[in-house]
């Protein structure tokens, strides 16, 4: 139940890489059966987009849901003013937004380990949880504008990261209503593939999560939840056995030395310094000749696929690189 990462900043730690892929699975799968049942049913009502969470629910209705679709979570209580003025904004824009993200409504005076967990200083306070990872939205009675800036940049965090598109809503369904078929997908062919390589990250064995991404390419070269598994795994892999003062260090004292620098831009990635992980590298190949740059180069392609071609960050990486080679 212990809220992680409270932050957007692309970690890859060995947590949000399980979350991310599994909930990528989960959507894909999801949308998939949707569109072959035909795409108009199993919806949710309206109704339940708005939702009371207390401690024993929260595992199930947030945590687990969170693998479905972004939860935005309002801590509010009775005797507090400006929860009054918020909390009616926010179940307003929970149906406007039509099942791109769920609101969950936490009580403080009845739950005060969540409030303590979360690490809530004053209320109102506004949280999400996207595929298992928690991040704070913003604290006090914030204007509509600055509210809606927020949830739509969540919402497009949560497809472009997580591949979560939402809950499909259906204004005819009745509240608490779900489709099983969409909530227990059937199983695809790579399923037990993709599941081992998952089981290999959480145990540690991330050269055995290598060879089962591996091995879903070699019959499926296009799969995307393999080739971004495959990239995380092998960026986990190389970190694994590094000495991270050591590494830093010649790459502070050799900032010519493309080994040098790729290692410490790995170390980089992991720690979730993405932007200065594809600097470190730019420059490398900027500096550098022949071999070493090629090796830079290709380095930072790989880390491209580790953060997601459609992250700003990529994008601005990879104008920053195209002048560095011309």
């Amino acid at each position: 139940m212990q809220p992680r990462n409270m932050s957007m900043s692309g970690v890859v730690d060995l947590a949000a890489v399980k979350a991310a892929q599994e909930a990528k699975a989960k959507a894909e799968q999801a949308r998939a059966e949707a569109a072959r049942q035909g795409g108009g049913t199993g919806g949710v009502s309206p109704a339940d987009l708005v939702i009371d969470v207390d401690e024993a629910g929260f595992e199930r209705d947030v945590l687990q849901r969170s693998a479905e679709v972004p939860v935005v979570i309002d801590f509010w209580a009775e005797w507090c003013q400006p929860c009054k003025q918020l909390s009616p904004v926010l179940e307003r824009l929970a149906v406007e937004y039509d099942g791109r993200f769920l609101l969950a409504k936490i009580d403080v005076d009845a739950n005060q380990m969540l409030m303590q967990q979360f690490g809530v200083q004053g209320i109102p306070a506004v949280f999400a949880v996207v595929a298992g990872q928690a991040l704070p939205l913003f604290q006090g009675a914030a204007g509509e504008e600055q509210i809606r800036q927020t949830l739509d940049q969540l919402v497009q965090v949560a497809e472009q990261r997580f591949g979560l598109t939402g809950l499909t809503v259906d204004p005819e369904a009745e509240p608490g209503e779900r489709a099983e078929a969409v909530a227990e997908p059937s199983a695809g062919p790579y399923d037990a593939l993709l599941e081992a390589a998952v089981q290999a990250l959480d145990a540690g064995d991330f050269g055995g999560a290598v060879r089962a991404y591996q091995n879903v390419l070699a019959d499926d070269p296009g799969n995307t939840e393999a080739k971004l598994g495959l990239a995380q795994a092998e960026l986990l892999h190389r970190v694994q056995g590094m000495d991270p003062q050591r590494v830093r260090t010649e790459a502070a004292e050799k900032p010519g030395d493309a080994a040098a620098q790729i290692a410490a831009a790995d170390l980089d990635l992991v720690g979730g310094h993405v932007e200065d992980a594809f600097g470190r590298l730019i420059d490398t190949v900027a500096r550098t000749a022949g071999d070493e740059r090629d090796a830079a180069r290709l380095r930072l392609v790989e880390l491209f696929e580790v953060v997601g071609p459609d992250d700003p960050r990529v994008t601005a990486a990879r104008r920053a690189l195209a002048r560095a080679l011309f």
